[in-house]
């Protein structure tokens, strides 16, 4: 049998490798935070996560944060590097103590203003290795202007994350589609 044939698991007992397992899939409505404590982090290495996101309010974005005591306090201080570009050109976003994962941009409420993003989460598992993710946005922004972001952040400390919060950086209410998979590497 061919190689490829192999890959793609044709061969009795060959592995799946690169398939997506769904881990959970969640929608908040009233505002609160979401917090995923079931990441299966000591089976994946790598989670793909998704989610579509729109506030009640102008002028809103995304927090997320690591925990690795189950939720009782989060990590505050990430490494992050952004790019981002609209049609009126292209700019940056870095820090060395942002209190927060993933920049994601002020956007409306207006239809259609929404963030859209997609993104990896590594080493969630591995307390040997620092925890990282990369990530791809799109979205409107309170003028309708579109914008698309992409870049990576860092917990620049080896621990095991057991748990991800995910939330407003203002308060109100907010509708979030959130979804977390893991990739199957054996």
């Amino acid at each position: 049998m061919p190689l490829g044939a192999a890959r793609f698991g044709l061969l009795g007992g060959v592995a799946d490798l690169g398939k997506l397992e769904l881990i959970s899939t969640s929608t908040i409505t009233d505002g609160s935070a979401l917090v995923l404590t079931d990441l299966k982090e000591t089976i994946y290495n790598v989670h793909l996560y998704t989610f579509t996101y729109n506030p009640s309010e102008d002028n809103r974005g995304i927090n997320i944060q690591f925990s690795n005591d189950g939720g009782t306090s989060y990590y505050s201080s990430y490494q992050i590097a952004y790019q981002y570009g609209s049609a009126g050109g292209f700019g940056e976003t870095r820090s060395t103590t942002n209190s927060y994962l993933l920049p994601t941009f002020n956007t409306g409420n207006a239809t259609g203003e929404t963030i859209n993003s997609y993104g990896y989460f590594y080493n969630l598992g591995d307390s040997t290795k620092y925890n990282f993710n990369t990530s791809m946005q799109t979205f409107l922004d309170t003028a309708q202007n579109y914008y698309m972001s992409f870049g990576s952040s860092v917990l620049t400390q080896a621990v095991q994350i057991n748990t991800i919060k995910v939330d407003d950086f203002n308060t109100g209410s907010y509708n979030l589609d959130f979804s977390l998979y893991g990739i199957a590497e054996s």
